[in-house]
């Protein structure tokens, strides 16, 4: 008798998990820093961007260009919220 798994075939690896966390969570703090930004217009185009971005990569699997990604996406989380602060101040 064959013993059969009870992992769907397109299972990921540890480190796809972890990285797809990652990029996950990048995602969701991303549209939390949009929620802060005041005009409703910016807000709504920064959302559909960063879903678009998001979408659009979502089936990438070079792991040197999903690394690129990630840090890309950081770098622009990281101006957005430089300038959300700057905005307050």
């Amino acid at each position: 008798m064959m013993a059969i798994s009870r992992l769907p075939p397109a299972a990921f690896s540890l480190k796809q998990f972890l990285q797809r966390q990652r990029v996950l969570g990048i995602y969701r703090n991303m549209l939390r820093a949009i929620r802060q930004v005041p005009d409703e217009g910016d807000r709504k185009y920064l959302r559909d961007w960063a879903r678009d971005e998001f979408k659009r990569n979502k089936n990438a699997t070079d792991q040197d260009a999903i690394r690129m990604m990630i840090t890309q996406a950081n770098n622009h989380l990281e101006e957005l919220q430089q300038s959300l602060a700057l905005a307050k101040s």
